[in-house]
């Protein structure tokens, strides 16, 4: 048990990082346990910073066990090119929509994903689909994605074939992505709200979510210096 490893004594770190090892193959590949095969790759990720190997696993949990993180994250390898991999806009897209279809934690992500690379036109012959994008990031937006409930706002803001502009819904999504803490999305509807644009003018509404937009950049500022300075 990890309480009883002494942290200090070298040969007994590596011999508890090889048990760990063990115990994430062999639930992995003899239980054929998609959460040991995610475990696996963590600790390839993070402990023996052996990224090839982890995308073998994440392509097994992905392909044959239909696990929803590691199709995400086999996607996101994909994207960049990481494990060996070539990278391949089409093949992520492919996991990201394995992910976003089935129940899972980053299965939100996932919906985001894949509508992002539908609207960039990464998808069907580069021909960006907004209607279709639209779709996916509504599901996500549903699932409280802030920055598909953005996207979705502006979206409806500017217009796009498929998706005729409109006001009402994209002051709707941008003042739910700013519930969610999107600065940028509080920042729209405080504009929107301030000029009338397409909606009723209100100073007082575009006041507050102005004094939240600054309030969400603060919280973001200080957490980036806690990050960079805390230790």
């Amino acid at each position: 048990m990890a309480g009883l490893v002494d942290f200090q004594d070298e040969e007994q770190v590596k011999t508890y990082l090889e048990n760990m090892e063990i115990e994430c193959h062999y639930h992995c590949y003899k239980e054929n346990d998609p959460e040991g095969c995610h475990r696996l790759v963590d600790f390839l990720e993070a402990i023996k910073k052996n990224f090839d190997e982890a995308a073998k696993v994440l392509k097994f949990n992905c392909e044959e066990n239909h696990y929803t993180d590691s199709c995400y994250k086999l996607g996101m390898y994909y994207v960049t090119g990481k494990g060996g991999l070539t990278p391949n806009l089409k093949t992520a897209y492919d996991c990201f929509l394995k992910a976003c279809e089935k129940p899972g934690k980053k299965s939100i992500n996932g919906c985001h994903n894949v509508g992002l690379l539908i609207h960039e036109g990464h998808v069907n012959d580069d021909r960006p689909d907004p209607a279709r994008a639209r779709d996916y990031y509504t599901k996500a937006c549903d699932g409280s994605y802030a920055p598909s409930c953005f996207n979705l706002s502006t979206l409806y803001l500017q217009g796009a074939p498929g998706v005729p502009k409109d006001m009402n819904m994209a002051l709707k999504y941008s003042l739910r992505a700013c519930d969610l803490g999107h600065v940028w999305a509080c920042a729209n509807a405080s504009r929107m709200y301030k000029l009338g644009d397409g909606i009723e003018k209100d100073d007082a509404k575009a006041e507050a979510l102005k004094n939240r937009a600054r309030q969400l950049h603060q919280e973001q500022h200080k957490s980036v210096q806690s990050l960079t300075f805390g230790e």
